[in-house]
Formats: C-alpha cells, structure tokens, sequence
C-alpha cells in the first residue's frame, strides 16, 4: 500500500495535467443481472479509462472514452451533428459508485455502480492483456484517493490507511459480463502495449513462432568496480505470445567496470546466471518510472545477429533511480571515455531525463489529427487493386531488378528538390533524374552517367546538395576532401572545381538557410571536424570566407549542420553534443550536453523551435524555445539557456519488445538514416521519417511532443532503405531509395507495428511502369 500511495503522490503531484492516470485499453460493458433488457451489453468494444480533474476542487471524473483508429475521429469530426457524448461516458468519482475491483482470467475488471439504472446494474471496464498490472492497482488507488477528496473535502496525503480503507469495495461480487473473455495467457506474464488498430493478415499463413528460449549466460568478466546492484524481477519478451513473462521474481541486477571504458551488465538469479553482456547503445534502454521497469535489447553471441528484449521490475521508485544512474554511468563513460562524475550536474541531469520514457513537452503544436492510417474498409476494397500492383510471389521473378543490378553500384543517396519538383539519386559514378508527377507518382526523367572532375577524373560523390535554385548540385569527392564540386543539372556536366582550404577539409556542408536552395544564393556552410565557415564561390582562390572562420583548439569533432529560414545554425559532433548559432564567427549561444552517441545527421524546424538528432540507436528531439527566466521566450540559437534549465531531451526510440521482433526477423542492429521533419514554404513540421534496414518509420510529430507512447509507425520492404525524404511542401509523400529501385511512397501505407507487419516485408514496386526501368 505504502508504494501504491506514493505513486499516487506523484500523479496528483502535477496539477497542469488534467488527466491523472489512464487504463490504456479495454472494453466497456453494462450489466443487468436483473433486466429484461438482457444480461449484458458491450458499450465500448475499444475504450479508454482515464481518471480526470475538475475544475472544482477536491471533485474527479471516471471517464471512459471510446478509442478511435487513426483517421478515424477526423473522419467523423467532419461530419455534421455527431454526438460526441455518445462516445465518452463520464461519473463523478464518489463513494456511491462503489467502484472495485478483481483480476479475472489474468486481466483487471474494474466496476461500479450505474446509478441511473436499475437496482443491480453496474458497469464493467475490462482491461486488455497490453494493461500492466501495476498500472489497474495504481489506478485503484488512485481513484480510493479522489474519493477521499471528495468526502473530506482536504488533501488525501493527510488519510490513513484506516480512512481510505473505506472506499475499498472489494467485497461488493462483480458478475461476469457476457459473452465470456477469450482464454487468456498465464498471470505472470507482463503484457506488451496496446495495438487498438486491427491490421489486414498476411496473404500466406506463417508457421506459429516457437517461444523464444534463453540461452546460456556469458560468463562475467572480472568486476574493477561495482556501479549499482539491486534486486528486481525478470521478464523475458516472448515474440510468439507478443508479450513479456515472467522468468525470475528475485533476480539481482549489477552493472561494473570490467576494464578501461568496458562495463557489463549482469542479472544473476538464485539457480545461477540468467544473462549478461558488454555494455554499450546497441543495449537501447527505456526506463519507465510509472511502471518501475527498464527495457533493454540483449545480443547473445549464439543467436545470429537477433537481440532478445529483456524487461527489470523493481520494487520503488528509489531502487530504479539507483540503477539507472549506474547504468547511465557506465553507458555514457564507455562512449565519451571520460568519467561520469567530472561532468555537471546539470549535464548528468541531462542525460538521465532523456533515457525516461514518459517526457512531456510544453505548448504541443495544433494540428488537425492526419490520417496517418488507412481505414480497415479500405484496406479490404484495396486487396483487389494490390493484387494487380504488388506481385505477392515469393520467387524474385522481376528481371527488372536483375537488370538493375548489372552495373555492380547501389543507390546511396537522395536529394529532394525544393523548387522543380525533381530528386536525384546518387549511384555510383551516375545520378537518376525523377519527376514528381500531379497523382504522387516517381516518372524516371534521365541518367547523369558520368560524374568526373572538369579534368575528366571519373568519382563517386560521397555527399551532395542541391543549390541555386535547384539548377545546381554540390559534390564532394571523397578522395579529394578539400575541394568542392558544382554540378550544373541542366547540362548534367561538373563544371567548377573550388578549393575551400589549403589545410581545413570539407567535413560536411549546408545551405545558408533553410530554404536557400530555392533562391540563387551563391554561399553556403562548411564544417571540418573542429572549424564553422561561410564558402562563397565568387572568391579568387580559396573559397573558404576567412572573418567568417570559426575554428576550435580542441577536436570537437563535427558531424552535422542544419539552418533554420532565418539562418540559424545547428551544428553536432561525434562526440553527441549539440551547439547552436545565431550566426558565423562567434561561440555558440548554446551547448546542449551529449548523450555519448555520436549524431550522424542534424535537422532543425524552419522557425528554429525543434532540434531532430540522429543517432544509430535513437533520434533526439529538442525544444529549443525557452520557457522561463530572463530569456523566456527566446530560441537557444538566441540566447543561452541558463546553467538550470536546459531543453529536457525527448529520446525517440523503437521500443525494444519492437526491436526484437525486427531483429529476430532480419538479424540486423538498428542503423537509422539520418531523420527528416517534413518542411515547406507554407507548411509547418507535422512528421518524422527515417529508416533501419528494411524498415521504414516515421514519428507523428504531435503526439510525439505530447508525450504519446510509441508514436510511430513502421513498414517493412524486401530490400534495406538506403535514404529517404519527403517530398517538399508535404507530410503525406516520401521519397524513398532502395538499394535497386526508387519509389514515392505514400505516408499512410505505414502502420502501427505489429507482429504481423513487421514479420511481413511488402514488395516495394508499386507498379511496374512508374520505377526506375534501366539502371540509370
């Protein structure tokens, strides 16, 4: 009781959130043991339990909603004369509902009274497997509490156990709502997230999965430094059920320095080891404090390349805190070689918050709910159409795909026009030219076939951008790194060779703005591993603006850049820091601390507000308004954040029960390309796309700062992604390059990832007269 009061302590400690705690998912039922009108009747087949405040003091609401697919609610919100009180029923909490509750086949049941019907009626709140049981007990608790409120009219935190003992109803008989739960799965296991949306089976039957077995424990090295042992339960994630069980309710997790910048994590139990391993990002670790779990990704040298997905329960609050700050510890000292006690609190602060997985940002962006989803009647009437446009064969019968594979290359970058509705793809020593056409389709344009120096030295660019108005590309030769290359696209012919530097190397370049490819901006950004300059071409020599130079003593290692419409500078390293510029030449207005990950790519909102870091295991985004203080109200490219109050990170993962099913199918790490917000002249951020391997994902921008859960969807093609954009001026199309193909892609083909959609790759070849038909 003591623990589930203080979890309560901590929902109703913050008074802004109007919804306090919530049952993700369940059915809703009424029941008339005594009626006519039948024994029961389901209400709400997919609904939501939420427990909200008033705008009364000491008074709360028992709201249930009904949940919608994605697209589902816009659909109806455009439609006239909807009854939006049809799909939410809403009680004041009070002790007259005699709200109780019991664990039925596994699963929380939840009831009360209907006050409004007859004597015996009572409503039932059926919770899902996916609803943790620490989350049905929390909520309980919770609800006992409001109803002290109620009656008492002061501060539960001032209730004995005797008091709110009252409201405890459990000796009040539930009756089993009709018709009878489906058989459920062993109590002890621990229920993956909700999936509310049904999706379509693959065509071809897959055999059941085996259960997942846990192999044989690597044996620990020897410990220089223990950094944190605790007690906790284990659970294993098992890919055929989707869910996590139970192994070991008394097992003893440690985290130790086992060399130099070398740690181990290892979860011993009372029969001997259950697992352990190198610590290092590839661990993927989420920790969430409302449910006193970490997850994290674990790699045995037996399974292939495949991660089993492991899941800590501890007792309290405090434990888990203890255990993450070890393993932080050691995770941040193995990638930035340096002891974790030397940084600032308000960096190591930094690096905490963000490996949480319930952070909430301020003043989310509004924007109408997209259709990010098709409707499953769709999906349904499309069969017949896809049947004519996917070749569900399983044999490689596309000899256009051979032919592609002639020449030996592979498709390695994308470049996405901003003002001609073009995109150029980098293969080899060649480049494809792709009209965008009117109905969202890729029309193959013409080949660039050799890239080669004005001097006729044939190269494979290693980076490109599109300039001047889209009639130019700048070229990096990667044998040649201090030198530029410009490209004149209506001619398809290098026709500059610019020298930046006799000494300081190109690393990697940007546009001068945001948009500045639209304009015949001639200057743009350069950066080498510890230098920030402006390159005009117009200059005689070396191009490279001299009082415009910003050069470190120190390596910092730079790795990306990215500029806002106004000229804003984003600018992050290997080392996983972030520094952000108002403009060339001077120290950065802000530093925002790393994680340890090296960023391999970098892009910024065009109003400057959001920060979006790739890393090869998570992506990072960053408010970078500031809230309070004498700066409130100002960018951090504007002025620095003060030392207590740095952006707090939002870390955008795949959830690891996720990455290990993908893993399982693939036997691939996840790799993600560098990620991209939508953008346009007059459209504002709404998505997020990348990909890993053969998987596509995009995040919903809005729910992601609102602090949703697994805000992502995910498709699953035959061939890896090598780079992928969206089209300019739009959140709905992406542009995406396979090894072999290159195709335009619509957003809402990506769906909430499944055991089914991720184990069933699609044939990525919409129709066959639309792709790229001659290896450029």
């Amino acid at each position: 009781m003591f623990m589930l009061r203080k979890a309560g302590k901590y929902i109703f400690g913050d008074s802004s959130k109007q919804d306090m705690i919530q049952l993700d998912a369940g059915q809703l039922y009424i029941v008339r043991p005594n009626s006519v009108k039948g024994y029961s009747e389901c209400i709400f087949k997919d609904s939501q339990a939420t427990i909200r405040r008033t705008s009364t003091d000491y008074h709360y609401q028992l709201v249930i909603q009904r949940a919608f697919e994605e697209g589902e609610e816009q659909l109806l919100d455009d439609v006239e004369d909807v009854d939006d009180a049809k799909d939410e029923k809403t009680f004041l909490l009070d002790e007259s509902l005699h709200l109780r509750s019991t664990v039925r086949d596994g699963r929380a049941v939840f009831a009360w009274r209907d006050l409004s019907g007859d004597p015996g009626d009572l409503y039932e709140f059926i919770c899902d497997r996916s609803v943790q049981p620490g989350t049905a007990q929390t909520f309980e608790i919770v609800a006992m509490q409001c109803q002290f409120e109620r009656k008492y009219r002061r501060s539960h935190e001032t209730a004995t156990e005797q008091e709110l003992h009252q409201f405890n109803f459990t000796d009040a008989i539930i009756p089993p709502a009709s018709p009878p739960m489906v058989a459920t799965q062993s109590p002890k296991q621990v229920a993956s997230p909700p999936t509310k949306r049904k999706t379509r089976s693959s065509r071809k039957e897959k055999a059941p999965e085996p259960p997942t077995v846990v192999p044989e424990a690597a044996s620990a090295p020897e410990a220089l430094e223990v950094l944190t042992e605790e007690k906790c339960e284990l659970h294993l994630f098992d890919v055929s059920s989707g869910s996590f069980m139970l192994k070991d309710n008394n097992v003893t997790a440690s985290v130790s320095e086992v060399g130099q910048w070398k740690y181990w994590l290892q979860i011993q139990g009372t029969q001997g080891p259950w697992l352990g391993q190198e610590i290092s990002a590839d661990l993927n670790p989420v920790f969430n404090f409302e449910y006193l779990s970490f997850i994290f990704n674990h790699y045995p040298k037996d399974e292939g390349g495949g991660a089993l997905s492991w899941l800590l329960r501890f007792k309290d609050t405090e434990t888990e805190e203890r255990f993450q700050e070890g393993l932080m510890r050691a995770l941040w000292e193995q990638l930035n070689e340096q002891k974790w006690l030397k940084a600032k609190d308000q960096e190591r602060a930094y690096v905490l918050e963000a490996f949480q997985e319930d952070v909430e940002m301020e003043d989310a962006p509004i924007e109408e709910e997209e259709e990010e989803e098709e409707e499953e009647e769709e999906e349904e009437d499309d069969e017949g159409d896809r049947s004519e446009e996917y070749d569900s064969d399983e044999e490689e019968d596309d000899t256009h795909v051979r032919r592609l594979d002639a020449d030996g290359d592979e498709n390695s970058q994308l470049a996405v026009g901003f003002k001609n509705d073009r995109s150029f793809v980098v293969r080899g020593s060649k480049i494809g030219v792709f009209k965008h056409t009117n109905d969202n389709q890729l029309q193959f344009a013409t080949t660039i076939n050799k890239v080669q120096t004005p001097k006729g030295q044939l190269f494979s660019p290693a980076k490109v951008m599109l300039h001047q108005g889209d009639t130019s590309m700048i070229m990096q030769n990667p044998n040649n790194p201090n030198n530029l290359y410009r490209m004149d696209l209506e001619y398809g012919k290098v026709v500059d060779d610019w020298k930046v530097h006799d000494d300081i190397p190109v690393n990697v370049f940007a546009p001068e703005n945001k948009f500045a490819q639209m304009t015949d901006e001639k200057t743009f950004l350069g950066l080498s591993h510890n230098a920030l300059y402006r390159i005009d071409p117009r200059l005689a020599g070396n191009k490279l603006v001299d009082t415009q130079l910003k050069q470190y003593v120190s390596k910092n290692d730079f790795s990306a850049a990215a500029t806002t419409e106004k000229g804003y500078i984003a600018v992050a390293s290997n080392k996983g820091d972030i520094r952000l510029f108002d403009r060339l030449g001077i120290n950065a207005k802000s530093h925002l601390p790393a994680l340890g990950e090296a960023i391999i790519g970098l892009d910024v909102s065009k109003d400057g507000r959001w920060i979006l870091a790739t890393c090869k295991t998570y992506l990072l985004l960053v408010d970078a308004l500031q809230h309070e203080g004498k700066n409130e109200g100002k960018l951090g490219f504007e002025r620095a954040f003060a030392k207590d109050s740095k952006p707090r990170p939002r870390r955008l993962t795949i959830n690891p029960e996720h990455v290990a099913q993908m893993q399982a199918e693939t036997k691939k790490p996840l790799s993600f390309t560098p990620a991209k917000f939508n953008t346009g002249l007059d459209t504002n951020e709404t998505a997020i796309i990348t990909s890993t391997g053969p998987f596509m994902v995009t995040w919903n921008l809005r729910k992601t700062v609102a602090g949703r859960q697994a805000p992502y969807q995910i498709k699953r093609y035959q061939e890896d992604v090598k780079a992928d954009n969206f089209r300019f001026g739009t959140d709905k199309d992406v542009i995406v390059a396979f090894a072999n193909e290159v195709d335009m892609i619509n957003r809402r083909n990506l769906v909430r990832p499944t055991r089914e959609s991720i184990a069933t790759p699609v044939r990525q070849l919409r129709n066959r007269q639309t792709i790229v038909n001659s290896p450029y």
